[in-house]
């Protein structure tokens, strides 16, 4: 068995030891020996490979398969530019905490420098934006009655190593790791009949086992002031917090009673307690910029957000004292009720859909064990709007830094790993963007029921509602901000054979009531030149 061989067949065999349940990987030349083990364990069960052609879309579709499973997950890519394609794909997975793991292989690290085709310094390309790099360094033939028997252990115990920076096993702060592997030729198996790789510990064990670390930080809290939480991406549920009145995004548990986000302002709080990371509204923003309230920060990792620099204190869980005031309790009952009221109203006196309307049907579909993934710019804001989180429905984006990249495969591999219902609500440029995560090769595992909502308003709606969209910019706006591009989507998913219909927003509703049987595409023709004027109403209408 040739070094390379030896070693792939190794690493693959301990991923998998070590939990490892799906892998993307896209065709090289210099990841053969990967590519060969991994379709063995593959067919023998022990994994499920996934290949993508796009070492972009395979990076999204391995964070989508890890945020629905919350397991760490290779994607396997050869030398040189197809390394390089993971960054944003990375940088989702750091501010994400998403344990994607980028198994590189490289050439020869003697040949770097040397004019070698495909041959880049790749190790330690991600620079800070992982959590740990990590290189095997080459194999070398061994003599003995087991040969790869001294290296075997030093390629056991690296994946491990691997697969708990990954995890955040020891620092409770999970992302992603750049595994990156050298390769010499020959690249292809010649095993002996009989010939075994290395053999790991017994029972399947994994070679390097390590529990969890837990970061124990009390936070004393006392609710006499009137308090609320905000409550942001990535945050855990917090029980201890259930009687307060808590501002949701989408994608985090609602720990109390819900509170609209556009009436914050007017609630006038003492104190907030943020927990996760709050991305969505300027609402919440400049209440936790203010100076008169007291911010707290519950986090469940090492880092905790503070934008404004206004946090007084931090911790992993509240210790309470006091409790808060029925009155405040009841203004914030009142509040939100009227906020829901208007947000409804106003929608319904709009002359024209918009993605507003796109949410609130799609939000209004979902029922329990249902699987939601938002488009990180307009969908998620408007969801955030329409509808508060509801604990049966899981709810999944990009947020880590809110890019549109790599939505539709991500939409996938989250629905890859979910045993109900998938729909995902994007806008047309996000579905555009990614468009590509729609080809998945014959044979390849494909989702059991995924709905791809697409609110078309031919553009990038969410500008509209900045400060570029003010009527002063009108002239400019339309080509550099809107940037309208006419596409025929139902021509775009025929081309990669994925059924697609038009629907009106009466027709939506009846299409979400059942399920996809496969994947599907609805797209929803909006309207975006009026948003500025709805978006208006909606907050004159909470104000009054």
């Amino acid at each position: 068995m040739n070094p390379s061989t030896a070693q792939a067949q190794v690493v693959v065999d301990e991923l998998a030891r070590g939990g490892v349940r799906d892998v993307v990987l896209c065709p090289g030349s210099r990841n053969a020996p990967l590519a060969f083990a991994l379709e063995a364990a593959d067919a023998a069960g022990r994994l499920r490979l996934h290949m993508r052609v796009d070492e972009r879309t395979a990076g999204f579709l391995a964070i989508g398969l890890a945020l629905s499973s919350r397991l760490p997950v290779p994607v396997v890519m050869t030398s040189g530019t197809a390394v390089a394609n993971l960054g944003p794909a990375v940088l989702e997975a750091n501010y994400a905490r998403v344990p994607l793991v980028v198994l590189s292989a490289n050439r020869p690290y003697e040949m770097l420098g040397s004019g070698a085709n495909q041959t880049v310094e790749q190790f330690g390309l991600f620079g800070s934006q992982v959590r740990a790099n990590i290189s095997l360094g080459l194999a070398e033939t061994e003599s003995g009655e087991l040969p790869y028997g001294q290296q075997n252990s030093q390629w056991r115990s690296a994946v491990c190593r691997v697969l708990a920076a990954a995890r955040g096993t020891r620092s409770g702060n999970a992302g992603p790791v750049h595994f990156d592997i050298p390769l010499r030729e020959p690249l292809v198996p010649d095993l002996a009949p009989g010939e075994v790789a290395p053999q790991g510990r017994a029972d399947d064990h994994a070679w390097t086992r390590s529990r969890n670390a837990t970061l124990d930080v009390p936070l004393d809290l006392d609710l006499t002031a009137d308090t609320v939480v905000i409550s942001g991406h990535g945050a855990g549920l917090r029980p201890e917090l259930a009687h307060l009145p808590t501002v949701a995004e989408p994608t985090a548990p609602m720990h109390g009673p819900a509170l609209h986000p556009l009436v914050l302002p007017l609630m006038k709080p003492k104190q907030a307690v943020i927990t996760g990371r709050p991305t969505l509204h300027r609402q919440v923003s400049k209440v936790l910029a203010d100076p008169d309230v007291t911010v707290f920060a519950l986090t469940t990792g090492p880092r905790w957000p503070d934008v404004s620099g206004n946090v007084v204190a931090t911790g992993t869980r509240a210790v309470i004292t006091g409790a808060p005031r029925a009155q405040w309790l009841q203004d914030c009952r009142e509040r939100d009720t009227k906020a829901c009221q208007v947000v409804r109203d106003e929608l319904d006196r709009h002359p024209k859909p918009t993605g507003l309307h796109v949410a609130a049907v799609v939000m209004d579909a979902l029922r329990d064990g249902d699987q939601l993934l938002l488009g990180a710019s307009n969908p998620v804001r408007d969801a955030a709007l329409v509808s508060h989180p509801r604990p049966g429905v899981k709810v999944l984006s990009n947020r880590g830094v809110a890019g549109i990249d790599g939505t539709v495969s991500s939409a996938v591999g989250a629905a890859l790993h979910h045993e109900g219902r998938t729909i995902a609500l994007i806008g047309d440029l996000t579905f555009l963007h990614d468009a590509s995560g729609l080809l998945i090769g014959p044979g390849e595992p494909r989702p059991n029921d995924l709905t791809i909502v697409v609110a078309n308003d031919d553009g990038g709606g969410i500008f509209e509602l900045l400060e570029q969209g003010d009527p002063q910019y009108a002239g400019v706006f339309e080509r550099v901000f809107g940037t309208p591009h006419g596409m025929d989507l139902a021509a775009l998913c025929a081309a990669y054979r994925i059924p697609h219909r038009q629907v009106d927003p009466e027709r939506l509703a009846e299409e979400l009531a059942g399920h996809a049987h496969g994947t599907r595409v609805l797209e929803v023709a909006t309207e975006r030149s009026s948003l500025r004027e709805l978006h208006a109403a909606v907050r004159d209408g909470i104000v009054l």
